[in-house]
């Protein structure tokens, strides 16, 4: 299915992954409404820093994922939907793991009410490899088990199962589709390659990190756009969970060094218990299988990791970007 002459609704528009892929369905020539977050700023987050002749295209609904009311209105008259909106960060839902389950399963459950009432065509829930937790085995695939090892992990799965109880119970067009951590420009402050390109570009001595053990299965945030625009496109993929990853890991460890050396900046690593998860909720490793989203759609890979962290860092030696960042602050 083409997304070409459809009305696509992106939720969580205002965010990371989100305006990035605002900005990859504009240049395939898609007619884009963005649902933003309301606030009394008036900010649409990073469609701010759009040019004003790319911003023009796009039609901005403000609203909350969390009311079901506005996210009827924002649903009505569009064809696919991708929904992104979301609470991320793993430690704040230590903190508050009540606005978790609020927003990202009672943000699920409202789109997909209002994908059922409007009988869209497709709607793309955005899950997480968090879901997964430790792997058991690697590389994950889809059948590995879910383990709700943080509040957030916990509230992600909660929002696949509500989807996929509405293909199951309701013939609801829809596709889980499960990114293994994407990065890249205007990631959020919380992620781990953020903290360790700010603080290396801000000129200081020690950086500071959490446990540097754990390995990731780290994936550029253009090829995830790719990736999840692909999805939409094939009728295989409805009422299925489909990892969106590279297949390769790198411990956190490995990953700061990459980037000194990438950045030409050496510095001494340190972990601050702060930082660090409680034991039993630590990931300890994740990887990703690929071969389903590569089977249905053909998808694979475009960026290396060293080229997609060269393209990070050009974006946060921007002075404009990386003033954004309170590098001298441990950000939950």
């Amino acid at each position: 299915m083409s997304a070409i002459n459809k009305k696509i609704l992106v939720t969580g528009a205002d965010g990371f992954i989100g305006s990035h892929l605002v900005e990859t369905l504009l240049d395939e020539g898609c007619n884009v409404k963005a649902f933003t977050y309301y606030n009394s700023f008036n900010s649409w987050g990073w469609l701010d820093t759009f040019p004003r002749d790319k911003l023009k295209n796009v039609e901005v609904f403000t609203g909350d994922i969390r009311d079901p009311n506005g996210v009827r209105t924002a649903v009505k008259g569009v064809d696919i939907i991708f929904h992104l909106a979301a609470l991320i960060a793993i430690p704040f839902s230590y903190h508050s793991p009540d606005s978790y389950i609020d927003t990202n399963v009672k943000g699920t459950l409202n789109v997909l009410q209002a994908c059922r009432d409007y009988n869209i065509e497709r709607v793309i829930v955005t899950s997480t490899s968090e879901v997964y937790g430790t792997a058991q085995y690697v590389p994950i695939d889809e059948k590995h088990p879910l383990q709700g090892q943080s509040p957030y992990s916990a509230s992600k799965i909660g929002s696949d199962k509500i989807t996929e109880s509405f293909f199951c119970s309701f013939g609801t067009p829809v596709v889980i589709a499960r990114p293994f951590n994407t990065y890249g420009p205007r990631q959020s402050a919380r992620a781990v390659i953020p903290t360790i390109i700010t603080q290396l570009l801000n000129g200081n001595k020690n950086i500071l990190l959490g446990s540097i053990h754990p390995t990731r299965d780290f994936n550029y945030v253009g090829d995830v756009c790719k990736g999840l625009i692909n999805l939409s496109k094939f009728d295989e993929a409805i009422g299925r969970e489909v990892n969106i990853g590279s297949g390769t890991e790198i411990s956190i460890g490995s990953l700061a060094k990459l980037l000194m050396e990438l950045t030409g900046i050496e510095v001494e690593i340190s972990s601050e218990d702060i930082r660090k998860r409680p034991d039993k909720s630590e990931v300890e490793r994740l990887v990703c299988d690929n071969r389903l989203i590569k089977e249905i759609t053909g998808w694979k890979p475009e960026t290396t990791l060293r080229g997609g962290l060269l393209n990070t860092i050009e974006w946060f030696k921007d002075k404009e970007n990386l003033k954004r960042y309170k590098d001298d602050i441990y950000n939950i």
